[in-house]
């Protein structure tokens, strides 16, 4: 699994770079593209330690990549979300701590000033198979998976703040039958693989410097299901921060948080920090 991702991660980085190289040539092209990809590991190795450790490692790889389009009265923007996190303790199986896999589409038409008519896309789900713990398998590639889609309008000051509405938003939620076989999963009734919701759905980008060669990313996504208690809206909240010690060094710090009353009853929480190599292409 690791192999793989470092080859997707190694291709999007060589497309986007070549992508990039083609729009600096051309200084009129619509397409505008940005990225950041980065390395975050951590070891600990103990010989004769009278205090007591395991030796370990564990590693983060981050992807972050936007594609967006401006031209007369047409916006476009699109962002790819992957993370992928894992750790090794001695004599113990590797178990990974991070695993993400998000697109995010936004196609806006001007109406007046900063506001657009809109239609979004949004996918999410994960990328290897989750544990709990006891041990049993609990989640893998498309178990779950989230999609949404829907007309709105669109409130855009700039590429870095922006506010979506969707009225009238349709969400879908898949999982593999197994999952549901004995009973419901993720908001997916017993014996079924998909579930079909329909809501109102607002989804805000913010980014800025703090100071010099420190980025705050923030990510909010609201969702209220009109056929089902509208009133538990899930939220997805993610802060992302970045400090840039050099071109290639970075200390990355992550906080989500979700609530979907349908997966879980409570909060679940996120924390990632570390420092590596980073790269913007």
């Amino acid at each position: 699994m690791n192999k793989v991702l470092l080859s997707l991660f190694a291709i999007f980085a060589f497309n986007a770079t070549h992508a990039q190289e083609a729009s600096d040539k051309e200084v009129t092209s619509p397409w505008k593209s940005k990225g950041n990809f980065a390395v975050l590991v951590s070891q600990s190795s103990f010989s004769n330690w009278q205090a007591g450790g395991d030796n370990n490692f564990s590693g983060n790889l981050n992807l972050n990549y936007d594609l967006n389009y401006a031209k007369d009265d047409l916006t476009w923007d699109n962002k790819l979300i992957v993370n992928y996190g894992f750790t090794k303790l001695k004599g113990e199986d590797q178990k990974k701590t991070n695993d993400r896999l998000e697109f995010n589409s936004l196609l806006g038409k001007q109406a007046s000033n900063n506001w657009y008519y809109s239609m979004f896309l949004n996918f999410k789900t994960q990328m290897d198979t989750g544990h709990d713990k006891g041990g049993l398998r609990n989640s893998h590639f498309m178990s779950p998976a989230y999609l949404q889609v829907g007309p709105g309008l669109l409130w855009k000051k700039s590429d870095n703040l922006k506010v979506n509405i969707a009225p009238a938003t349709s969400r879908f939620i898949f999982v593999h039958d197994h999952f549901t076989k004995d009973a419901a999963a993720f908001g997916v009734d017993q014996g079924k693989s998909m579930k079909y919701q329909l809501g109102m759905s607002i989804n805000g980008y913010y980014k800025t410097d703090i100071m010099e060669n420190v980025s705050v990313e923030n990510i909010l996504n609201l969702y209220s299901n009109y056929l089902k208690k509208p009133e538990n809206v899930v939220v997805d909240y993610q802060l992302n921060v970045v400090m840039k010690i050099n071109k290639y060094l970075s200390t990355n710090f992550t906080f989500q948080t979700i609530y979907d009353d349908q997966a879980y009853k409570g909060f679940q929480l996120r924390e990632v920090l570390g420092v590596g190599l980073s790269y913007n292409f």
